[in-house]
């Protein structure tokens, strides 16, 4: 039986194959001797008995790479999983912001695609809690293999509402593999958090974690719209306005690759932000994870179909671009993907924690910096976490 074979929403050429690769290898041997990697994402000291307890107030924080803890409608979830001490032959380059022992009873497990620097199956294993898994279509068979039985799989588009918490699966421009043979056979995408309120009656009853019901994933309006919309970029027919749109965007960005160190910023400077002054979002803020992705028109479908309060972009792993540009965003085009979504607050995120590709942690951040001040975003709106610290999205 044919494996099916997942696609992206724009028609781009993935740089994955293996003479890429190992070009890539040999130009990196010779550029990493030149980096510089003495500056590493601080960590601060985690509330860790106000997370346990805290089953009211929104909360997001950041744990390193991609995975934060985000507490929300009395939930407990987590995205991408991973704790581990190294990725491939690369040693983590600073500590998780809490240890996995000291994480509070997970509920919801969310997971962007498979690829090992998002999913870890022991990190997934020794998380606590009743762990209800929602992952890309496709790779739920994978994880009931490994022993995981609460696992519901989503289509781009679909939903699943949850104690008052609506979670949708949304396009990102990316790829997926874990060995040699499962190209593609499962989707990548991000995630959009958002409470509901119940007015049918049939969202899931909570109580601590003991008992919960799911529903079926929703498919709805947008669903239809997103699979046509799938089905009619798969078949060559986005419109030329929007490809053009996006490489515009592209070549904008990489205008302001001048570093912002002509105006005297350093990374550390990035996070010289007090706890106190933190932004004051909502009681019940829409939050959007955006997982793994390029650069693409997507970005601006689901600003359109979502009021997003924060939004978690990553910023790293995008050098070289001729490589990583398919799949990974530069600072630049991160920001861009933000003004795209009309998210009102930016966490940084896929940085920091482990060298998988040629960019260092401070790079990322200055190119970041220059890039904000060249749009003129306020720097109120850029939330720059350390590993560790818990920002209250109500003020509380």
């Amino acid at each position: 039986m044919r494996l099916k074979r997942f696609a992206n929403l724009d028609h781009v050429e993935q740089h994955n194959s293996l003479k890429q690769f190992k070009r890539w290898r040999q130009e990196r041997i010779r550029k990493l001797k030149m980096k510089d990697y003495s500056f590493a994402v601080p960590n601060a000291q985690p509330d860790i008995a106000f997370l346990q307890a805290n089953r009211k107030q929104p909360t997001i924080t950041w744990i390193g790479h991609s995975t934060f803890l985000i507490q929300i409608g009395g939930l407990n979830i987590i995205t991408d999983p991973v704790w581990a001490g190294q990725m491939a032959f690369q040693k983590r380059l600073t500590a998780p912001g809490i240890q996995i022992e000291d994480v509070p009873p997970i509920d919801i497990v969310l997971i962007s695609h498979s690829h090992y620097d998002h999913l870890n199956i022991n990190s997934l294993r020794r998380l606590g809690g009743p762990k209800q898994l929602i992952v890309p279509a496709g790779l739920s068979q994978k994880l009931k293999l490994k022993g995981f039985m609460r696992v519901t799989e989503l289509h781009w588009w679909e939903s699943l509402h949850i104690h008052g918490i609506k979670f949708t699966f949304v396009p990102s421009q990316h790829w997926t593999r874990r060995n040699p043979w499962d190209t593609n056979s499962s989707h990548w995408g991000g995630w959009v958090i958002e409470p509901v309120g119940s007015r049918s009656g049939r969202f899931v009853g909570y109580d601590g974690g003991k008992t919960r019901q799911l529903l079926q994933p929703s498919h709805g309006r947008a669903a239809d719209e997103g699979a046509a919309a799938s089905e009619g970029s798969r078949s060559g027919d986005v419109p030329a306005s929007r490809r053009n749109e996006a490489k515009a965007h592209i070549s904008k960005a990489a205008a302001v690759h001048d570093h912002s160190r002509q105006s005297g910023f350093r990374a550390e400077d990035a996070f010289a932000s007090d706890v106190s002054d933190r932004p004051v979002v909502s009681d019940s803020p829409t939050i959007y994870f955006a997982g793994d992705s390029g650069y693409f028109q997507g970005f601006k479908e689901i600003g359109s179909r979502f009021p997003i309060d924060v939004a978690l972009m990553p910023i790293g792993a995008y050098e070289p671009e001729w490589f990583m540009g398919p799949q990974h965003v530069t600072p630049e085009q991160a920001l861009q993907a933000f003004e795209d979504t009309g998210a009102k607050w930016f966490v940084p995120m896929h940085y920091g924690a482990f060298k998988l590709a040629d960019d260092t942690p401070s790079e990322a951040l200055c190119r970041l910096e220059s890039a904000r001040q060249s749009k003129g975003i306020d720097s109120s709106r850029l939330v720059v976490l350390p590993h560790g610290e818990s920002w209250r999205l109500a003020g509380k």
